[in-house]
């Protein structure tokens, strides 16, 4: 999976720095609705198997899980920089940003902070507040 969202992403990269044409032909891959569905697919089966949250989680766990969770940190980044992008230069019009590359970033980054969930099993770090309210 991890491999496969490797690639996509470089897709994605391709996609947000290609603006788009008035032409309708693709200069450079775009990533597909498909693959926005397919995330959220994964994204709904593992949330069915974590626990539910009831705080807030702190990167680490084990070793993985965290590496994944500064992924998602990565990704979460990425897409705050492409919404500028977007607010910049328009959303799906000639010279804009792929909407679909936006859903895209949103999704892949929950779905990797699911991943690091699920790689933290039993080790998850809660967030426990220091003082009340």
């Amino acid at each position: 999976m991890l491999q496969r969202l490797q690639h996509q992403l470089f897709c994605v990269g391709a996609d947000l720095t290609t603006p788009l044409n008035d032409a309708g032909a693709p200069v450079a891959p775009r990533i597909s609705p498909e693959q926005v569905v397919q995330l959220e697919s994964e994204c709904d089966h593992l949330t069915a198997e974590l626990p539910p949250l009831d705080s807030f989680v702190l990167p680490g766990g084990t070793e993985t899980a965290a590496r994944l969770h500064l992924a998602a940190t990565v990704l979460r980044r990425a897409e705050l920089a492409a919404w500028v992008a977007a607010e910049r230069f328009g959303v799906d019009q000639p010279g804009g940003v792929n909407s679909v590359a936006l859903q895209y970033l949103n999704r892949v980054s929950d779905l990797v902070f699911l991943l690091a969930r699920q790689a933290a099993w039993g080790d998850e770090v809660m967030w426990e507040p220091p003082c009340a309210p």
